[in-house]
């Protein structure tokens, strides 16, 4: 009964703004963002918390500006996760997103092992659900099934509309490794938390995180190309999505490297974060008390 009971007031709302024009529905994911923020104390608390203590420097007032632009992009974000699979063709690939680089792409799939697109919580993260079929690639995602079985059907429909596959990520390492060796692009976002046999503590944004090390140990023994990859929201709602140069992980399958390594992939995120601090999902507790005194 409780799954009904969330999924009832959520297809609503997904219904709602499928029916309105792109721009009006983008607006009320933005003013639902600004609800939430009252709404939702122990998040913002969070929120706050976590920037204070990756930006220091950050005035009170900056992290207060901060959380609210946050917390703006996310209902924005939301609502365009809710009518994803109403992109359609090169039209809509070309008014709504400015695709930069995808050579590299490309390029690390002509040595045939595959490619890690390796991306974080941060812009609008399942934009690639729609451009990487768009552009030719063949995708799986790799996702956490949702709590509420019907609201993650729902979502695994929408990613799958374009002919993506979904990898869920709890039996992740056989199905990323059975997709790398067709030649396939392989999306994961790599910066939650992730504790206990598989990860490592390794520094995010100057503090410790458990992070998952499965990607790390793969890239390694079978010397997988990964490609940073990112989409953007710019102020007038279309996305600049840009891919990196590849790269490939070195060294032995040594604890030290693998920590190393893994160290390095959340150096790259941490990056692509600081290209705007107001699209990460701050909200997550990606730093952990256990991890820290």
């Amino acid at each position: 009964m409780l799954k009904w009971l969330e999924y009832i007031p959520f297809i609503c709302i997904a219904t709602l703004v499928r029916v309105l024009p792109r721009g009006m529905a983008l607006g009320l994911g933005k003013r639902l963002g600004q609800l939430a923020q009252r709404l939702q104390g122990r998040r913002v608390s969070i929120a706050r918390d976590n920037l204070q203590k990756a930006f220091p420097e950050m005035s009170s007032a900056e992290v207060s500006s901060t959380v609210s632009e946050m917390f703006k992009h996310l209902g924005i974000s939301f609502i365009d996760m809710l009518r994803v699979d109403q992109y359609k063709g090169p039209q809509d690939l070309e008014r709504y997103f400015d695709i930069k680089n995808d050579k590299h792409l490309t390029e690390a799939l002509e040595l045939g092992r595959g490619c890690i697109v390796l991306s974080a919580h941060f812009g609008f993260w399942e934009a690639g659900s729609f451009f990487m079929p768009q552009l030719g690639f063949t995708t799986e995602i790799v996702a956490k099934p949702m709590r509420n079985p019907l609201v993650n059907a729902y979502f695994s429909r929408i990613r799958e509309s374009n002919g993506n596959q979904i990898i869920n990520s709890r039996k992740g390492a056989r199905g990323i490794l059975k997709s790398l060796q067709k030649n396939h692009a392989v999306c994961i976002l790599l910066d939650q938390h992730l504790k206990g046999q598989g990860s490592v503590v390794a520094p995010f944004f100057g503090r410790p995180a458990h992070t998952t090390t499965i990607i790390t140990q793969m890239a390694i023994r079978y010397q997988i190309p990964i490609v940073m990859a990112f989409s953007h929201r710019l102020p007038d709602n279309t996305y600049r999505c840009h891919f990196e140069k590849m790269f490939l992980l070195k060294g032995e399958l040594s604890e030290e490297n693998v920590l190393a390594n893994t160290t390095l992939l959340n150096q790259n995120i941490e990056s692509m974060v600081r290209n705007d601090i107001s699209q990460w999902f701050w909200l997550h507790r990606r730093w952990r008390a256990c991890c820290e005194k």
